[in-house]
């Protein structure tokens, strides 16, 4: 197999193990077969923007040139921190890209991926969002009629738990197991006065308090867990070879370091194996 084209992020499909595929040009590769074999990816050197297909020396926000980077609507501060949501100021750059992305219901969950964190998704993303994360273990328990809200609640719970993933430590292996509805219980105790008053600003029935979910568990194609953490670079070695041990997260874990392969989105990658 030797297949050249621009790549886009991983797709795991939600099975035990996660099945993943690899969207590279017009195909789209099954990758979980690969695991224990030799595989090589060589940067081509040419970068596409995703949103308008222009050539760009360097991608910004995950595959967009710098002019999309500072126009479009998904890649606007307020993705990373939604709390920052600014749709209903009328400041939003794409009215009708809010609409169909921001005000519409999202989950404020619990993940287990380097430990317990707290994150926010669209409905439409469960559970790919857990799955790029590399949680073992996930719990929705809020689910809310907006971004803005969603973000508003995080911000109430991550003063008592961690919001983001430590990669490093995700990587090394699976996290102890946790009781993630009884950790969501303590949060609720610990803070009900900011949830309480964020359900009055909002109106209480713009948040529905998810008490019968079940918790998911999520395994994922690894054969092999690196003991130390080495991180490959296309930019500084265009060409990677390595016996391909796994596959977590957004991460391929090879025999000689890991590749976060959402990093090359836009990115002409030539797959060898």
């Amino acid at each position: 197999m030797n297949i050249t084209g621009s790549i886009k992020k991983m797709i795991g499909s939600l099975q035990s193990p996660i099945e993943y595929l690899l969207p590279i040009g017009d195909q789209t590769i099954p990758m979980n077969p690969l695991i224990g074999t030799t595989i090589k990816l060589t940067n081509e050197g040419l970068i596409n923007c995703i949103a308008c297909g222009r050539k760009t020396n360097k991608s910004f926000s995950q595959g967009h040139c710098f002019p999309c980077m500072r126009s479009l609507p998904q890649c606007d501060s307020c993705i990373i921190k939604p709390e920052l949501c600014h749709f209903d100021q009328g400041t939003c750059r794409d009215e009708q890209w809010g609409k169909d992305n921001c005000l519409r219901d999202h989950f404020v969950y619990l993940a287990n991926s380097s430990g317990v964190k707290v994150g926010i998704t669209r409905g439409t993303q469960v559970p790919t969002r857990w799955i790029d994360q590399g949680a073992s273990q996930a719990l929705p328990i809020f689910r809310v009629s907006n971004r803005l809200l969603s973000g508003r609640i995080e911000v109430a719970l991550k003063a008592h738990v961690a919001d983001k993933t430590d990669w490093r430590k995700m990587l090394k292996g699976q996290p102890e197991p946790v009781d993630l509805v009884a950790r969501a219980e303590q949060l609720m105790a610990d803070c009900s006065e900011q949830i309480t008053a964020i359900e009055q600003e909002f109106g209480i029935q713009s948040i529905t308090r998810l008490k019968d979910e079940a918790m998911v568990q999520l395994d994922y194609p690894v054969e092999q867990y690196p003991e130390k953490v080495k991180a490959l670079n296309l930019e500084k070695t265009p060409e990677i070879e390595g016996t391909l041990v796994g596959i977590k997260g957004q991460y391929l874990i090879f025999d000689i370091g890991v590749l976060n392969i959402r990093k090359y989105t836009g990115y002409q990658l030539t797959l060898s194996a």
